[in-house]
């Protein structure tokens, strides 16, 4: 961590942070409004995250992120930027979603550039994959969606796979990949995957009914 994530950390992490426990959570009591709510899974360094929240501060925004320097770095960005519809919980993304996360309550899943696990050995630890893509459908909201960015190829074709044949999701751009959406920045991490010329590959699923 540098200084300034590890200043943050001790300063501001009890103010803008949720502690992990199996009970479910109540969005309206936890951000202090009715408003919709998206979770997203692993956000690094927090750039994205602090830039969408900031740009729509109607929609409440939960982090989920093990990285402490990540964590350090956009309670940074939260309190330079003045956000408030942020919280972060520093734990396990499928045990949160799991155990804190009740069902049909959340708007929308984001995923930007998760770890691909490259090597084939690997690949029963990447994380979109069933039944875990069940579990995001069974915590959405009729009309919520899962939306997935990925530089590596291989893992986009793999996640889209795994969520067309995921119950209760459907294609919002079938029978493929998704448009860029316009509200997502590019992030340093992207650039450098464009720079060695790898393909962006974007998933948008919606939750049927």
């Amino acid at each position: 961590m540098t200084d300034a994530q590890r200043r943050s950390y001790e300063l501001l992490f009890s103010r803008h942070s949720i502690p992990f426990e199996e009970k479910k959570l109540d969005f309206p009591l936890v951000f202090g409004n009715n408003n919709r709510t998206v979770v997203e899974i692993g956000f690094g360094m927090g750039i994205a995250t602090a830039q969408i929240a900031e740009a729509d501060q109607n929609t409440n925004c939960l982090g989920i992120e093990v990285h402490k320097p990540g964590v350090g770095k956009l309670l940074w960005e939260i309190e330079r930027r003045n956000i408030g519809n942020i919280r972060i919980i520093e734990h396990d993304a499928v045990e949160v979603i799991e155990k804190m996360l009740s069902d049909a309550s959340t708007d929308g899943f984001h995923i930007f550039f998760p770890d691909p696990w490259r090597k084939k050995r690997h690949h029963k630890r990447r994380l979109i994959q069933k039944p875990f893509t069940s579990t995001l459908a069974a915590k959405l909201k009729p009309g919520g969606y899962v939306y997935m960015v990925t530089d590596w190829a291989e893992y986009g074709d793999w996640a889209l796979a795994e969520l067309s044949s995921t119950p209760d999701l459907t294609n919002a751009y079938p029978p493929g990949f998704a448009e860029p959406q316009s509200w997502r920045p590019k992030t340093k991490f992207e650039e450098k995957g464009l720079l060695k010329n790898r393909e962006i590959r974007e998933l948008f699923f919606r939750k049927r009914g």
